[in-house]
């Protein structure tokens, strides 16, 4: 997790270190509105990432303290991917993006 000496003064500017990717939003927008993931799941849903590219997002976002991954001890190994109570704090923000994106697309009709 990063330390407050590593992130920026301005408020906006630390909300995009965190999640200012289009890969974390999509990452977090899937597990705020469909609940619990696997791996397969992201890659279904978000079918321009990479393996590589998902995998270092979903670290990224576990080391930030906005996900929590969940292994399972079985056979195959199970992991699933669910947000943290600070990623869940995130809602208002992707709920304003989403009214705000729909809003700009109907505008454009």
């Amino acid at each position: 997790m990063l330390t407050k000496d590593e992130l920026p003064e301005c408020p906006v500017a630390t909300t995009v270190k965190l999640i200012g990717n289009k890969w974390k939003l999509l990452i977090i927008r899937n597990l705020l509105y469909n609940g619990k993931q696997r791996f397969t799941d992201f890659i279904k849903t978000i079918p321009a990432i990479s393996k590589k590219v998902l995998t270092d997002n979903l670290r990224a976002l576990e080391e930030d303290g906005l996900i929590d991954r969940e292994v399972f001890a079985e056979v195959p190994p199970r992991v699933e991917y669910s947000l943290s109570s600070l990623g869940m704090s995130l809602k208002p923000v992707l709920d304003a993006m989403m009214e705000w994106g729909t809003e700009y697309k109907y505008n454009l009709q």
